[in-house]
């Protein structure tokens, strides 16, 4: 299957990374994969090897979110979560980032816009860092290979939601 777009990584100032990924599918429908437990946890995984046992999504200014991922050939676990700032359904999500084991300091500012052109969606992420040491660590880490196949991930999980089964049963089908 062709993918509809390729993640595109730049900074921008000091201290922000900016990844940008078109989807072939409506914003709602994009915007749901990346609010709706039962759906994130299909796609947002990083690498292949790990999976997701804890999504919990209080979509709500000051609502927490909590994500926990567990490689599967060991039980290695990394957690993090964070706040919600703005909500503008279905066009951008602000919230807070930290990681349970802090691998760059400080909090970082996540801001992600959904705009829709004809059938398709631009989602794009911007990152804030506390530092420019903490933004060029991070782009050090390989999280953009991760990132890369999260967003395969859900390109796949999308193509199957709007080939006629719908995101409904797909969202019905991904409960554990």
């Amino acid at each position: 299957m062709a993918k509809s777009g390729d993640l595109k990584l730049t900074t921008r100032g000091d201290r922000e990374i900016v990844m940008t990924r078109e989807f072939n599918a409506p914003r709602q429908l994009v915007f749901d994969a990346f609010t709706k437990p039962e759906l994130i946890r299909r796609w947002l995984l990083g690498p292949d090897g790990w999976s997701m046992p804890v999504c919990e999504v209080d979509l709500r200014v000051g609502g927490k979110y909590r994500y926990v991922w567990r490689k599967d050939d060991g039980g290695q676990e990394m957690g993090m979560g964070g706040v919600f700032r703005d909500i503008d359904k279905p066009k951008r999500i602000v919230n807070t980032e930290n990681f349970d084991e802090a691998w760059y300091p400080g909090e970082a500012i996540d801001t992600t816009e959904f705009t829709e052109k004809g059938s398709r969606t631009t989602v794009t992420q911007t990152v804030l860092y506390v530092s420019r040491e903490a933004r060029d660590g991070v782009l050090k880490s390989g999280m953009e290979s991760g990132v890369r196949r999260s967003y395969d991930r859900l390109e796949e999980l999308l193509a199957s939601s709007s080939t006629g089964r719908g995101a409904s049963s797909t969202a019905t089908e991904a409960r554990p």
